[in-house]
């Protein structure tokens, strides 16, 4: 065996001081060609007309308080293969490694890796010539102390633990998701981004499982939160449903998720819990298009596409003429359709009421941009706060029991019969509501599942 080689266990300490990181735990993999650094709010950019990046990263696995600013020349972007297969581009650096006595250049990508169980990994590529691995050691260099991580970072540990919470969705960089974690770190949970596609399941009676990229087993999480995009509903909710198995903790429920994203079957059900809803018919392409438009009281009137999401598959039939058109047209997809009254005295405004374990937490009403018939943000509407009616209350609240909801966002429009019921959505955005009321909502979000497991948020000083 060659001695100037250096001798490596499965895991090792090591430093990066060209990026002031003075110690980082490696998974020593040679099964892996390229190494990989973990970052976040990676921000490529030009300085004296050479490509740089800059990046956070969190050195020490479960501490998101401790974060180390970094800077480094962009030597390339590279598509990078996952072991469970997921591609993904991913900016190249080249830096300093340290490893005991030891240091050379070697080249890493950078990526989120708060999944994985370590926030380095030591790749063949950066191994070769220089080092020998014997996987059945660990720390052949030496091992860490908490203490010894006190004083490198300067950092206080609290011994106490808060509650494990996975955050079940499908963009980390979204603004609910970042605000999500951010409430769940700051009253001391340790929080996890789950990406819905990289999750899958092993069916058992016994022991019901879920594995994540890398064959890692999701078995240690007290609360789940699901935040399941409408295009991949069906899968979103079956792993729901197998954490619900688990005897993990879920916000919102597989159940109620499916339910209200069914806009015929959560309107039924809604008439059913005395909740009042614009008059509504539905169809599959029908053949009676003249006592379809009647039914809901002639034009105008609105068209709904029964799969549309967020506004799409949403028309204002101004006349007769035009409803049929729209009507006619839907039939030649074959589609279900939903035809609505239209509320005219409503100005194009309704509210959005945040409904988080039976209470209103925060209300805001939307106005519609110009041109358009419907208060959608998404669409260049505009959002105020608002104080919503006794009566608004109960109907946001009602609602989101009958819909089995623990979160939700109620929309209401205000019309010449009262407060009615437009929709009810089980994975309601943050940004807009959470920037006009400056209200904590996402906190709220994390108090419902600490109400619910009983169990008390960590002080951190």
């Amino acid at each position: 065996m060659p001695q100037n080689k250096i001798i490596l266990g499965s895991e090792e300490w090591c430093s990066f001081p060209e990026l002031g990181i003075p110690a980082i735990k490696a998974r020593v993999d040679s099964g892996a060609k390229t190494s990989a650094l973990h970052a976040i709010n990676i921000i490529p950019f030009t300085k004296e007309g050479v490509n740089w990046v800059k990046f956070d990263i969190n050195p020490i696995q479960n501490n998101l308080k401790t974060v180390i600013h970094c800077e480094a020349i962009l030597i390339d972007k590279r598509i990078v293969k996952s072991s469970s297969g997921y591609r993904e581009q991913r900016f190249v650096i080249q830096t300093k490694i340290t490893i005991g006595s030891d240091s050379w250049p070697i080249e890493m990508t950078l990526t989120n890796r708060d999944s994985m169980g370590f926030r380095m990994l030591l790749g063949r590529e950066a191994m070769s010539g220089r080092i020998l691995v014997d996987p059945e050691q660990k720390y052949l260099l030496g091992q860490n102390t908490t203490e010894n991580l006190k004083e490198l970072y300067q950092i206080e540990f609290s011994d106490k633990k808060g509650l494990r919470i996975g955050l079940l969705a499908s963009n980390p960089e979204l603004y609910s998701n970042k605000r999500i974690m951010e409430a769940g770190e700051m009253r001391g949970h340790e929080m996890h981004f789950l990406n819905i596609k990289e999750c899958y399941m092993k069916l058992d009676a016994d022991t019901p499982e879920i594995h994540y990229r890398g064959g890692k087993v999701l078995d240690y999480f007290d609360a789940v939160i699901p935040r399941i995009r409408p295009s991949i509903t069906f899968y979103g909710c079956a792993l729901t449903r197998q954490f619900e198995a688990m005897k993990v903790f879920c916000l919102n429920s597989a159940a109620a998720i499916t339910q209200s994203r069914d806009k015929l079957f959560s309107l039924q059900l809604l008439l059913r819990n005395d909740v009042d809803i614009p008059t509504t018919g539905f169809a599959n392409s029908p053949l009676d298009t003249d006592d379809l438009i009647k039914m809901v009281g002639g034009s105008p009137l609105i068209v709904k596409l029964l799969e549309g999401t967020q506004g799409k598959g949403v028309v204002l039939a101004e006349t007769k003429k035009a409803a049929e058109s729209v009507i006619n047209a839907f039939k030649s997809l074959n589609a279900n359709i939903l035809v609505q009254e239209f509320i005219k005295e409503a100005n194009g405004k309704d509210l959005r009421l945040f409904v988080v374990d039976g209470k209103v937490v925060a209300a805001i009403q939307r106005e519609a941009a110009p041109g358009e018939f419907r208060a959608n943000i998404h669409m260049g509407g505009t959002a105020g706060i608002i104080k919503p009616t006794a009566e608004e209350r109960r109907i946001a609240i009602k609602a989101a029991k009958a819909m089995d909801l623990k979160v939700a966002g109620v929309d209401i429009i205000r019309s010449s019969k009262g407060p009615l019921l437009l929709e009810v959505n089980s994975s309601p955005g943050l940004e807009g509501i959470e920037g006009a009321t400056n209200k904590d909502i996402a906190g709220e979000m994390i108090k419902a599942i600490e109400n619910n497991i009983k169990k008390k948020p960590v002080v951190i000083s």
